[in-house]
């Protein structure tokens, strides 16, 4: 429940940024735009003053449009689509960097403690101990220690292999997401270039002689955009995806040795004291 609640505050902090950051860009880009139509304005009516009296026609200054309203225009609704999965894709990224951590997976403290309890031989200490405990480490060694039937360390250790491949499989569904947004975006990026390319051929066919160069160029610019932007968005994740598939391999496999490590430990402890290991109360019901 911490790691949702975490996760939520991350992608609303995240996408209040953005919402902050585009309203602010918004509201500079309408500012300039209004100084420039003034500016134009101005030069327009002075241009227009000498072309009375002397007879020679002012020229239109050209407008120019500001790069946050071209990339927004430019984006679209499709853009608007990958920017959301943007933001998705960075709140993940934060959620597992907090989550697939050594110290969340496998705590020394905890380590030290379960060691501690083992060289006290107080076996039901541990047991209690681990079985309140949310880590990969806790669970291995709850499960090991609860299916020590008359000291069967074969038993234990096939249980705690089941509980651990459990435990990389649902730590691996929380990477998947990110090898969905690997391959969804250059597809969402090439669904961007087929509009703007049928946008551009249609303005040719359509307007032929009347053509006019920013027709055509709108919609070459959204091809390239969309595409960049599908392509940026499946970098990161494919490379986040690996990254995380791998450190959940080898945190899983460095839990499930320490865990093997401390049954091993329990059953040689007591069978030097009797002949069979003692199981925690809990354990056996």
């Amino acid at each position: 429940m911490s790691a949702k609640r975490h996760y939520l505050r991350w992608l609303a902090f995240l996408t209040l940024i953005v919402v902050i950051a585009g309203l602010q860009n918004l509201q500079q880009t309408w500012g300039q735009e209004e100084e420039k139509a003034a500016a134009g304005a101005d030069a327009e009516g002075a241009a227009g003053a000498p072309a009375e009296g002397g007879g020679v026609e002012g020229a239109k200054a050209p407008q120019r449009k500001s790069a946050f309203v071209w990339f927004i225009q430019s984006s679209g609704l499709i853009g608007f689509f990958i920017l959301c999965l943007s933001i998705y894709f960075v709140a993940t990224v934060i959620r597992l960097f907090m989550e697939l951590r050594k110290g969340e997976l496998l705590p020394k403290e905890e380590l030290a403690i379960c060691d501690q309890y083992v060289a006290e031989r107080n076996y039901q200490a541990l047991y209690d101990f681990t079985s309140k405990s949310p880590s990969l480490y806790s669970r291995l060694v709850t499960a090991g220690i609860a299916a020590l039937n008359g000291g069967d360390l074969a038993e234990a250790r096939e249980v705690m292999d089941r509980h651990g491949e459990v435990a990389t499989v649902d730590m691996e569904r929380q990477v998947a997401p990110l090898a969905v947004l690997g391959t969804l975006g250059p597809m969402i990026g090439l669904v961007g270039t087929l509009k703007g390319m049928i946008t551009s051929f249609a303005a040719i066919a359509m307007y032929d002689t009347q053509l006019r160069a920013s027709q055509v160029a709108g919609g070459i610019s959204e091809a390239l955009l969309l595409t960049f932007e599908g392509v940026a968005l499946s970098v990161p994740a494919i490379y986040f995806f690996s990254f995380f598939r791998n450190r959940v391999a080898v945190y899983s496999a460095e839990a499930l040795l320490a865990s093997d490590e401390l049954v091993r430990r329990v059953v040689q402890q007591a069978k030097s004291k009797s002949s069979t290991p003692p199981i925690p109360t809990a354990a056996r019901t």
